[in-house]
C-alpha cells in the first residue's frame, strides 16, 4: 500500500503530525508520552494532515483539474470543518461536564470516569495540520 502515492502521502502526513505533537507535548512536560501518538486533539491537527497530504497527493498523481481531487479536495474540508467545530464542541462540552461531576462528587458518590475533552482543534491546530499535510503531499 506504502507504493500508493496518496495512501503514503496521507500517512505520513500523519505520523508527521502526531510526531510534532508527541515532541511539543514531551517539551511542554518534559517527560515523553507515547499517546500522544494516538491522541485526538492539541497541535497540529492529524486529522487535518492526513487529509490534505492524501488530497495534495491525489492532485498531483490524477490532477488538480480531476474529479478525484475534487473529491478528495470536498472531503479534507469536511474533515477540517468537523475537526474545529463539532469536535471541538464535544471537548468543550466534556470539560464542563467533567466540572459538574467534580462538583457533584463532594456530595454524592457518582463515577470518577472522566471524559475525554481534547478531542477537537482550534483553527490554528487545523490550519497547522493542513500545511503538513499539503507540503508531504506535494513532495511525495
Amino acid at each position: 500500500m506504502l507504493g500508493n502515492t496518496p495512501i503514503a502521502a496521507a500517512l505520513f502526513a500523519w505520523l508527521a503530525a502526531q510526531s510534532v505533537k508527541f515532541t511539543l507535548a514531551a517539551v511542554k512536560n518534559k517527560r515523553f508520552d507515547f499517546t500522544y501518538f494516538v491522541s485526538t486533539g492539541g497541535m497540529p491537527s492529524a486529522h487535518s494532515a492526513s487529509v490534505c497530504g492524501l488530497a495534495f497527493s491525489v492532485g498531483k498523481v490524477q490532477g488538480f483539474s480531476s474529479p478525484v481531487f475534487a473529491v478528495a479536495l470536498w472531503f479534507a474540508l469536511i474533515v477540517m470543518f468537523d475537526a474545529q467545530s463539532v469536535r471541538r464542541a464535544a471537548g468543550e462540552q466534556a470539560r464542563i461536564l467533567n466540572q459538574i461531576v467534580d462538583e457533584l462528587l463532594q456530595h454524592h458518590h457518582l463515577s470518577q470516569q472522566k471524559l475525554a475533552e481534547l478531542l477537537g482543534h482550534t483553527r490554528m491546530e487545523v490550519f497547522a495540520g493542513a500545511c503538513i499535510g499539503m507540503v508531504i503531499g506535494l513532495l511525495l
